[in-house]
């Protein structure tokens, strides 16, 4: 059974930073876009930011500049979200997201990890 697991959340100040991770577990065949949502209190799970197998990147424009996502190079299954020059509305649970193909089930699957909270103080 795929599996996330989130790292890496904490209290911080404005302006300071944090540095998320997310590991896959389980056998996977095939491992496709990975990326970061964000949900704060009484909203939607919004996307930050999503990375390709291929390394291509995209954010939404509130986090552009700020934070920057990437992946371990060698397997592919460690993503990281690098965030800086924080501001109290980036508070929020943020969880790891991952499509690819089970290598138990031959399906695909689509799997969430269990959110990490960042609580940034002004």
């Amino acid at each position: 059974q795929v599996q996330l697991v989130e790292s890496g959340g904490g209290l911080v100040q404005a302006g300071g930073s944090l540095r998320l991770s997310c590991t896959v577990s389980g056998v996977i065949f095939k491992l496709d876009t990975m990326g970061w949502y964000r949900q704060a209190p009484g909203k939607q799970r919004d996307l930050v930011a999503t990375i390709t197998y291929g390394g291509t990147t995209n954010y939404v424009d509130s986090v552009k500049g700020r934070f920057t996502i990437s992946r371990d190079n060698v397997s592919k299954k460690t993503m990281y979200l690098q965030m800086n020059s924080l501001k109290p509305e980036d508070t929020a649970v943020y969880y790891c997201h991952a499509d690819g193909v089970d290598g138990d089930s031959w399906s695909r699957f689509t799997s969430w990890g269990q959110g990490t909270q960042v609580t940034v103080s002004s």
